[in-house]
């Protein structure tokens, strides 16, 4: 779990100053730790002169594997759902802090495609250890970066 947030914290900070510093960028506001925004799963908030937009950031370590990881179950224990079928989040910053490869997918198209793609991806599950001894399982299906890139219209890539 430890590694997890590590993870999560480099892509945070790496995303927000990269954000920051693009010409039409006028403001970032980090919201992961405000209860209305965990709700509905959204971490940044970008104003620029078009409006302002709902981001979700998902740190990834595992960038040799050219897959995305879609989380479908977040804590299969509790029965909650992956941030990827709940966010409330206009895109889905998906970046791998080792090799700093973002991409960034508009959340409604990707998840429309998904939906009607999800049976053609292997599932897989991971446990996370906690600390009283016991653990929890997400679940989420994998997710060829290339063939997401080209079947979802509006998919970026930049490399920071």
């Amino acid at each position: 779990m430890v590694e997890g947030l590590r993870v999560t914290a480099i892509a945070m900070e790496e995303i927000q100053s990269w954000l920051g510093a693009r010409p039409k960028t006028l403001t970032v506001r980090d919201v992961s730790s405000e209860h209305e925004y965990q709700r509905i799963d959204v971490d940044l908030l970008v104003t620029t002169p078009t409006g302002e937009f709902k981001l979700e950031i998902k740190g990834d370590r595992w960038d040799g594997t050219g897959n995305f990881f879609f989380e479908t179950v977040s804590n299969r224990e509790k029965g909650t759902p992956g941030c990827f079928l709940y966010t409330q989040a206009d895109f889905l910053l998906y970046y791998f802090v080792k090799s700093r490869e973002l991409y960034i997918l508009p959340m409604r198209a990707a998840r429309h495609w998904f939906a009607i793609h999800e049976q053609r991806f292997p599932e897989r599950a991971t446990t996370t250890p906690l600390a009283n001894g016991r653990h929890y399982t997400t679940v989420g299906r994998l997710v060829p970066i290339k063939q997401a890139a080209q079947e979802i219209a509006g998919v970026a890539f930049f490399q920071l």
